[in-house]
């Protein structure tokens, strides 16, 4: 994900897959539904009917991990390879886009799960897409882990943030695995979501285009100290929209709907 863009285009999505969740969230609560993923219905003999009753996140999905693939590959100067032989030596190559693909693939698998399970299967399963999901989660933690060698200053401390949160989300969706039907899990599960897609953009302004048009500096500490600032700034800036969606939400629930 190196560059303003391959932070920006992965931010926005995750950003507004927690949105999306958030508001399976507040319909389940407001509505007094005790599960958060709806059955699927018959389905209509209408084509039209037919076409609106197709669940198009798994397709979102696909259609953002393919983008961001093709993203990536154009972001690549030269051949695109996994091992180069010099001087009877092997040499891995090009390891951090190695590492963003693998990240890619996993939400690209997620969403193939979500479009089989959603559309194809007689019924839905639930437990299929959650485990998908923390599946993809789960390797996302792996790697960036160790995507944060070879980093130092601001760039390192803002990835160690970043780490820290998709650990939580970890912790959330294995333990939504066994207690599916806990809201607390699932606003965590939109919260940190959210906040993840959020951080991820601020993190590519911060090093690729800062907003004040100044250069954040390494070796100044302040710069280094004001990240974590910055990333609870972004926590309470995820927890306002998490209300406003709330708000919307229950004036749409109960007096439109």
């Amino acid at each position: 994900m190196g560059g303003l863009e391959g932070h920006l285009y992965p931010g926005l999505s995750l950003f507004f897959y927690g949105l999306y969740h958030a508001r399976l969230v507040f319909r389940a609560l407001i509505c007094n539904c005790p599960i958060q993923y709806t059955p699927r219905h018959p389905w209509s003999k209408g084509g039209w009917a037919r076409l609106q009753q197709i669940h198009y996140v798994g397709l979102v999905k696909i259609l953002s991990a393919c983008i961001l693939v093709a993203h990536e590959l154009h972001s690549i100067p030269g051949h695109f390879v996994l091992i180069t032989k010099m001087y009877y030596q092997k040499n891995f190559l090009y390891r951090k886009q190695w590492q963003h693909l693998t990240m890619y693939m996993t939400f690209f698998l997620s969403g193939c799960v979500d479009v089989v399970s959603q559309n194809l299967l007689p019924q839905r399963c639930a437990a299929l897409e959650q485990g998908a999901q923390a599946l993809g989660v789960l390797l996302l933690l792996l790697l960036m882990v160790s995507h944060t060698q070879d980093t130092e200053g601001v760039e390192l401390q803002s990835h160690v943030l970043l780490t820290q949160a998709i650990f939580l989300l970890t912790l959330v969706v294995i333990a939504e695995l066994w207690a599916p039907h806990m809201p607390q899990l699932w606003l965590m599960k939109a919260f940190l979501y959210m906040m993840i897609g959020s951080w991820l953009i601020q993190i590519g302004f911060m090093l690729y285009k800062p907003i004040s048009g100044h250069k954040w500096m390494d070796d100044d500490k302040n710069d280094i100290i004001f990240v974590t600032t910055f990333f609870c700034w972004h926590v309470a800036f995820t927890a306002m929209i998490m209300i406003w969606v709330y708000g919307f939400s229950f004036w749409w629930y109960c007096y439109i709907c």
